[in-house]
């Protein structure tokens, strides 16, 4: 197993009291795919071993970007709509006539898996070029038992074929499919039929569901959420977007991973998420491609010590956005987190919205999940827009080529 030393960078480990977990003159060291040491260099212990070593001349080094919130596989686009809303028409009205979800669940059932695969690797490495080490691509544009899982399976073969770590969320109950109009129920049970069989054919790692007005009840979204719990599987939400359904409560007594938007969050949700522990992953594309006014309860958030994820929710109809960067300074300037807050964000919460205790800070014991940029600070990349300063990844202790 080969043992690598980075050294001679600036390191915002995110581990410790100091503000970023700053480290102003650190090192790295790499075992295989994991972190064995990392620390100031004036630290380094004087017994170590190294095969070979990598000298950063003074780069800026953080955790490798995660991506919680995604919908990276689907066919078509939407752009048609965008049109629509900016001449006035509602997103909801979009979706109640059959556009929205509805449309992209067309495009994505006519598709080949080959074409599919393609187009989601090309978004994929969007993500990778800005740092990103690990994504979770959810499914929900399929409805159907064959193309929900045939979209998780592309998403499961990103994971295979690209240097970069793919958590798969099945998301059937997205929307309602055509064939199934007004029959819900009818939906909903075929759907946990359909969880049964993906977790039979490791395509899933997670459950979520879209819980509001034009999504599905908190009772339909119960019965899926017991579902995945009874196969083992965690939970995350599509809460409280568009109006507060009480989903965030609902998704927390049942130990959720995440609430994601959660721009109409009542105090009751946010009490629940605290006692679960649960995430609150902020979506700051979506509120801005929407054009939304209602802001997530940041303060309240903050106020009650629920850890907030930041992620891009790619997307074709409401956040076609494939830039992490982007959403560091959309946090700051739209919700007004910090930058550090946006960074912990995309890293640390982000991990913890995903499951993962095995990545997210620069610490011993952590995959060798890390990137150097072009720049002084991390709040350089929550300041600028337009601007990618990724210079090099390493992800599971193997540096890759910049997509």
């Amino acid at each position: 197993m080969t043992i690598t030393l980075w050294r001679h960078a600036r390191l915002a480990s995110f581990v410790g009291p100091q503000p970023w977990g700053w480290v102003d003159d650190g090192a790295l060291l790499v075992q295989g795919d994991t972190l064995s040491w990392v620390g100031a260099e004036a630290d380094l212990p004087t017994a170590l071993h190294a095969d070979a070593e990598v000298d950063l001349q003074g780069a800026l080094v953080t955790p490798g970007l995660i991506d919680a919130h995604t919908h990276l596989v689907y066919g078509g686009d939407r752009a048609a709509e965008f049109e629509q809303r900016l001449q006035g028409t509602r997103y909801e009205a979009i979706a109640r006539a059959g556009g929205g979800i509805r449309s992209t669940v067309a495009a994505t059932r006519a598709a080949s898996g080959a074409q599919l695969f393609d187009s989601a690797a090309a978004r994929a490495r969007c993500l990778m070029a800005e740092g990103v080490t690990t994504v979770e691509i959810k499914s929900g544009y399929g409805l159907s038992a064959e193309d929900e899982a045939r979209c998780l399976a592309v998403a499961r073969r990103l994971g295979r074929e690209l240097p970069l770590t793919v958590r798969t969320t099945s998301l059937a109950a997205h929307a309602l499919p055509d064939e199934y109009a007004g029959r819900p129920d009818d939906y909903i049970a075929d759907a946990i039929t359909w969880l049964a069989q993906q977790h039979a054919a490791g395509l899933v790692d997670a459950v979520d569901a879209f819980c509001d007005t034009i999504g599905f009840t908190p009772a339909q979204t119960g019965r899926i959420f017991d579902a995945a719990r009874r196969l083992g599987l965690p939970v995350k939400l599509h809460a409280e977007q568009l109006s507060d359904q009480g989903g965030a409560a609902l998704a927390a007594r049942c130990g959720a991973l995440s609430c994601d938007h959660l721009e109409h969050l009542s105090p009751a949700g946010i009490a629940a998420m605290r006692a679960a522990g649960t995430v609150a992953t902020l979506l700051p594309g979506a509120y801005y491609f929407l054009r939304d006014t209602q802001l997530p309860p940041v303060q309240a958030l903050r106020d009650a010590g629920v850890p907030i994820a930041v992620a891009t929710d790619h997307n074709p109809g409401s956040a076609p956005c494939l830039s992490l960067l982007l959403m560091l300074n959309m946090a700051c300037t739209l919700f007004r987190l910090t930058p550090e807050e946006a960074w912990r964000g995309v890293t640390v919460n982000a991990a913890r919205a995903l499951g993962l205790a095995d990545r997210g800070t620069l610490a011993a014991g952590q995959r060798a999940d890390f990137v150097a940029w072009h720049a002084e600070h991390p709040r350089e990349m929550a300041y600028r827009f337009g601007h990618n300063p990724c210079h090099r990844v390493i992800c599971g202790g193997v540096e890759r080529t910049p997509a």
